[in-house]
């Protein structure tokens, strides 16, 4: 287990280590002049000259490159060309929003997914079945867009003016220390939004893995010894199947940190997200730097906490001896 760990941080940094150059190579090298986005049109060349001092970049490449990952390492990831403010401060500030839109939407979509792909597995020509085959057919067909401006149209009270339930966008998001009750109010329908497009996708896949392991022999072997069949669900099969659900649930619950775009957007939520889609209409090149770094860390991390927990939901998983990979074939 430990040597599995060891290895598999080390594949993490690697992967940092090429997403983060290939950020430098399109912020300096690929892109235009960044000093020339900061001056203003007709400034003097001396001026320039001192942007691009201040930036780094009349040093030679590598050296501007081995100052890059110095600066990520001591937590410096720049300053906002818009508002002069540090780009971990924009981070910091979005973060908890993130956090508060993406724990209780993964629960909510893997809650309903393992429930309603239980369902479809275990009875696949019940009534149940067919409606989680409209449900998913729903949730990967419906745009998160739509379903979000559909949402608080009909329950913020603009079509129906008495049915003002939720708060509308820009007025949603209360900070959870200030007044929790008014926190869980105001994300009520971004946590629907997209619990609801991503649910469709645990259904599916969770409906799959199931019927899987419900057809290999230890299972059936299990039901010819006079096991009942929830014991033979949930005390054989549920442990067995659950590993692909744990790795789209790792790398889903990791990209919604780094911003849910869509949503956040929807309903004026002030995110990684938004901030980032700002950043990018501001050609404020450092804000989308850092949420890249930032994504793509969370991204990493969240995978190797996934593969690690594989030894504790699956028992036929041994880390020590291969790659998760390869333990599943």
């Amino acid at each position: 287990m430990a040597s599995y760990l060891i290895r598999r941080t080390f594949q993490g940094v690697i992967t940092l280590w090429v997403i983060w150059s290939l950020v430098f190579v399109a912020y300096f090298v690929a892109s235009g002049d960044p000093a020339a986005e900061l001056c203003r049109p007709g400034c003097p060349v001396w001026v320039l000259q001192k942007i691009r001092e201040a930036l780094g970049l009349n040093l030679p490449l590598w050296q501007q490159y081995l100052g890059y990952f110095g600066r990520i390492f001591h937590g410096n990831l720049g300053y906002s060309y818009v508002s002069g403010q540090p780009v971990t401060s924009i981070i910091f500030r979005a973060l908890p929003v993130d956090l508060s839109l993406a724990v209780p939407a993964g629960i909510i979509w893997l809650g309903v997914g393992l429930l309603v792909g239980s369902i479809a597995a275990r009875r696949s020509t019940s009534v149940g079945a067919r409606s989680a085959t409209l449900f998913i057919f729903a949730g990967l067909s419906v745009p998160t867009f739509i379903l979000g401006i559909a949402l608080f149209y009909v329950f913020s009270g603009v079509l129906i003016p008495g049915l003002d339930l939720f708060p509308r966008p820009g007025a949603s998001w209360t900070p959870f220390q200030v007044n929790p009750l008014e926190w869980a109010h105001g994300l009520v329908l971004p946590w629907i939004t997209l619990a609801f497009v991503s649910s469709a996708t645990y259904v599916r896949l969770w409906r799959s893995s199931l019927r899987d392991v419900l057809g290999e022999e230890y299972i059936t072997a299990a039901r010819a010894r006079g096991l009942s069949e929830r014991r033979v669900v949930y005390r054989h099969a549920l442990h067995a199947a659950m590993s692909p659900i744990m790795t789209q649930f790792g790398i889903d619950l990791a990209a919604v940190l780094g911003g849910a775009i869509i949503t956040e957007v929807v309903f004026d939520l002030p995110g990684l997200g938004r901030a980032v889609v700002q950043a990018v209409f501001n050609q404020d090149r450092p804000v989308v730097q850092g949420v890249v770094l930032a994504t793509s860390t969370f991204i990493v991390v969240a995978n190797i906490v996934v593969d690690a927990l594989y030894g504790v939901i699956d028992p036929r998983v041994t880390l020590s001896r291969g790659d998760v990979a390869a333990s599943r074939r």
